[in-house]
């Protein structure tokens, strides 16, 4: 499947403040975000469906795909475009058998996870943390941007660095050689969410 990973947005509803998922997704979307993964760690799953129902309603309207985190019941409940694992979720080989058709992604902090993630058949790998951040308080240490390009030159699939990346050094984490970022804060915590993604847009070129 051919994807755009330019500018991948993971949700966190807990920064919105007041502010609708769904609208700030959208908001996010129309001004330049390409990929949107519904990240939701403390949810119920009927609560997780309902979300994801109303997300997924925004993300085919707008052309871009939505990547369940963590949740294969989920994804095939909605029968959204992919899901995303990790090392401590469903075994990558078992969640690629059971999605066929679908993007699936898998999170890396060194070059033996990407071989990993290459062998399972995962289409793209998120590399991080790229630098210290407070939206995974258990993430591993920082690999900083020449720890994701040693990653990044290894592999034959897409790369999206993750972690403590904004505006001011996106376009350096873009330089790595990966094929795009992924944001949480830099995009959902901003005060004017438009300005920010285009923003963002901006520095990676």
């Amino acid at each position: 499947m051919n994807v755009d990973y330019t500018l991948y947005l993971a949700t966190d509803r807990t920064i919105l403040g007041a502010r609708s998922l769904e609208a700030a997704v959208e908001e996010a979307v129309r001004n330049g975000v390409t990929v949107v993964q519904l990240r939701e760690k403390a949810c119920a799953s009927g609560e997780f469906y309902e979300i994801g129902r109303r997300l997924l309603a925004v993300t085919r309207r707008c052309g871009v795909p939505l990547i369940i985190n963590d949740r294969l019941d989920i994804l095939l409940a909605l029968d959204a475009d992919g899901l995303h694992v990790g090392r401590g979720d469903l075994p990558l080989g078992r969640a690629r058998a059971l999605t066929p058709g679908k993007i699936l992604g898998y999170s890396v902090h060194s070059v033996a996870d990407l071989r990993h993630a290459e062998a399972c058949g995962a289409d793209y790998v998120g590399i991080g943390p790229a630098f210290p951040t407070g939206t995974k308080p258990d993430a591993a240490a920082a690999l900083g941007v020449a720890g994701v390009a040693e990653i990044a030159r290894a592999a034959s699939i897409p790369c999206v660095a993750i972690g403590g990346i904004h505006a001011g050094n996106a376009a350096a984490v873009k330089a790595a050689g990966v094929s795009g970022v992924c944001v949480i804060s830099a995009i959902l915590g901003a005060a004017e969410i438009d300005k920010a993604a285009r923003g963002l847009r901006a520095a990676l070129g």
